[in-house]
Parts: structure tokens; C-alpha cells; sequence
């Protein structure tokens, strides 16, 4: 006999009172491993090219893909594209050596915006975040407190951290207590 399917809901953390914190829209989250023909075609199926040049990201719309590595990237769009963008990347890519993970469930989206969001990240982030030495369109993977993170600097006053699931609740707390000193 023939289970029927089970879907897991996953609740976002409760996010605790800090000005200009709010989880991002829900994402499609993959890893994109390779070198530059599966990213080539991989930016292809995407809608974008895919970034080249170390720790910056590329944006059309509602997608991005983050450079993590020489031959490493996030691709992140809506939830709900993600059939249509599994099953196009995995055509693009079919021929060409590559490894494409799924990590949507894996990790969360936090976005911190305001005057003080990168005084706020710096509590934790070992990174000069100043404008001039980390400015929008940066990205890299980092740590905040005693989390790995994925930091990007989305506008000169808005950065998107990708935090794992089960750290999230840690990485919320520990920006909660950071802004009682601001």
C-alpha cells in the first residue's frame, strides 16, 4: 500500500524586538558547484549571470546569485518558483560537471535595515562592514557570535544574513542583546 506524502512545515523563529530585523521573504534557496560552463548555463536557466568576481552578488527582480567561492554560489529566489527553477536547472546543467543542492529548508533569510544595522552586525562580525570597505552588492560567508552566517550587503542600509535553521533562534537573540547597546 502507498503512503501518502507527509509535508513538514517549519516554523521561522520568533523574532525578538530589534529595530530594522524581519525575516526575508520565504526563498528557494540552491548550491550551485562548478566551473564556468555549469555556471555559465546555470545563469542561464537562472535569469542572471552568475557572479565572478570574489564575495559580490548579481540581482535581477526577485532572484540573486551569491559568489561563496571560486567555483560556489547561493542562487535564492521565491518559494514559489521552485519547481520551475529545480527542474530548468537541472536541464541546463545535465551534460556539464556540477553539483546543485537544495538547501531551501535548510537555512532562513533575516534582513537588518536602518542607520545603525551595521553597528548592530558588528557586535558579532569579525568583517570591517563600513560602507567603503563592504559596500552594496558584497557578500560573503562570515561569522556572527559563534554562527556561520552569509552576509550581503543589499543597499548601503540593508543587509540580508542566510542563517541555518537551527541557528537562527541563537543568531535573533544574539542581535536582540547587541541592540541594547545601540
Amino acid at each position: 500500500m502507498a503512503e501518502a506524502a507527509v509535508t513538514v512545515q517549519r516554523a521561522p523563529p520568533d523574532l525578538p524586538t530589534v529595530p530594522g530585523l524581519r525575516l526575508a521573504a520565504p526563498a528557494t534557496r540552491y548550491i550551485l558547484r562548478g566551473a564556468a560552463p555549469a555556471a555559465d548555463a546555470a545563469g542561464e536557466a537562472f535569469g542572471l549571470q552568475v557572479p565572478r568576481e570574489p564575495c559580490r552578488a548579481a540581482r535581477s527582480g526577485e532572484r540573486a546569485a551569491l559568489w561563496l567561492g571560486p567555483d560556489e554560489w547561493l542562487l535564492l529566489a521565491p518559494e514559489e518558483a521552485a519547481a520551475a527553477l529545480g527542474s530548468a536547472l537541472a536541464a541546463a546543467l545535465a551534460a556539464l560537471p556540477h553539483s546543485l543542492v537544495d538547501v531551501s529548508h535548510r537555512q532562513i533569510g533575516l534582513e537588518i535595515a536602518g542607520s545603525q544595522a551595521a553597528t548592530l552586525l558588528a557586535a558579532g562580525c569579525p568583517l570591517d562592514l563600513h560602507a567603503e570597505a563592504f559596500p552594496a552588492g558584497m557578500c560573503t560567508r562570515t561569522v556572527l557570535g559563534k554562527s556561520e552566517i552569509t552576509l550581503w550587503r543589499v543597499a548601503p542600509e540593508t543587509f540580508r544574513l542566510e542563517v541555518w535553521r537551527s541557528f537562527a533562534a541563537y543568531v535573533c537573540d544574539f542581535l536582540a542583546e547587541s541592540a541594547r547597546g545601540i
